[in-house]
């Protein structure tokens, strides 16, 4: 956002100032008023829609995200993992950067893209039931984020809105298939060298489901839409984005305020249990310098500022999870 000096020296003047005043009266740590809702994409494996300030009157301005997640069958000859693999994009909408030309939105996408997949594919957030087969086939996990409108804090937003769409993806439940041929007699013509199970007896199936040992293929036991939580759903991160000025920094900065830090300090927490957070990654955008004992300050806080997020994030996904289940289970009921 390009702002006048006054403008700027305004803004950080009240937010240095003790006590700090910002331009909507909310103190240094408050955030906007944040809203969620989960499976907004209905052929997804999961969705979320987060905006952050939206005007609760008339739905305009905010920062808004769209995040959907997709699972798609992978050979490992065909370049995929044995473990499966998570794959993050991120879309920046022209209508939420009308002042940036095609190239400069493109990179944009490209920085973004980056700090969210690096983060998220890392191998210690893996989730165990991407495996298919081992060996030879698995999930790959496409995580797409679309940025609706950016009125500020856009980092901690497409985090957030990727940890409610990872929440709430279901993976398919499969079974391990083996086709085994039926042993012929001798009216049946088999001849020398044919390829037959010597254990198969008339009368049993084809297709053996319960022997994991030489699997070809695999069935799945649910819809695509159904399924069991992605492995390890608690341990997706967040961002506590710290905006800093001299002697102070704040949170859930507007675009004007974003103008105005010096620096930026993202800091990326996983949770490996509720209360105990874990920095899963750090990155510092802007001109502004911070010393290692200023950065150390910074981690605490940050983790103070990341059990909040979580805490208020954490009860508003398990209160969707109620929601979803209760009008699937209305929705059966009424067929």
């Amino acid at each position: 956002s390009t702002i006048s000096k006054a403008e700027s020296s305004y803004i950080q003047v009240g937010l240095c100032s003790d006590p700090a005043l910002r331009p909507d009266g909310r103190a240094l740590t408050d955030f906007r008023a944040v809203s969620l809702e989960t499976g907004t994409a209905p052929l997804a494996n999961g969705s979320a829609r987060l905006s952050i300030g939206r005007n609760p009157h008339d739905g305009s301005g905010g920062t808004e995200v769209l995040a959907a997640t997709k699972l798609e069958v992978e050979t490992i000859e065909d370049g995929g993992e044995d473990k499966g693999r998570v794959v993050c994009t991120v879309t920046c909408s022209p209508a939420a950067y009308p002042q940036l030309s095609n190239n400069a939105l493109e990179d944009l996408q490209h920085d973004l893209t980056t700090i969210v997949h690096t983060t998220l594919s890392h191998p210690s957030l893996h989730p165990e039931n991407l495996k298919i087969i081992p060996g030879k086939k698995s999930w790959l996990l496409n995580l797409d984020l679309v940025i609706l409108s950016d009125a500020g804090n856009v980092y901690d937003a497409l985090f957030m809105a990727a940890r409610a769409a990872l929440y709430d993806t279901k993976v398919p439940r499969t079974r391990f298939v083996e086709y085994k041929a039926k042993k012929r007699g001798p009216a049946g013509g088999a001849g020398e060298g044919m390829d037959v199970d010597d254990t198969a007896t008339e009368g049993t199936s084809g297709f053996d489901t319960r022997q994991r040992k030489h699997a070809m293929d695999f069935e799945l036991l649910d819809y695509w839409d159904e399924g069991e939580p992605l492995d390890g759903r608690q341990r997706w991160p967040l961002c506590v984005t710290l905006n800093l000025v001299p002697g102070a920094h704040f949170l859930d900065a507007t675009l004007v305020e974003e103008a105005v830090a010096a620096v930026r300090v993202l800091v990326i927490y996983a949770f490996e249990a509720p209360h105990v957070p874990v920095v899963q990654g750090m990155r510092m955008l802007g001109p502004g310098e911070v010393t290692s004992s200023q950065l150390k300050t910074l981690l605490k806080d940050a983790e103070a500022h990341a059990r909040n997020i979580f805490a208020g994030l954490d009860a508003k996904l398990k209160e969707e999870d109620v929601r979803r289940n209760q009008k699937a289970s209305e929705s059966f009921e009424q067929r």
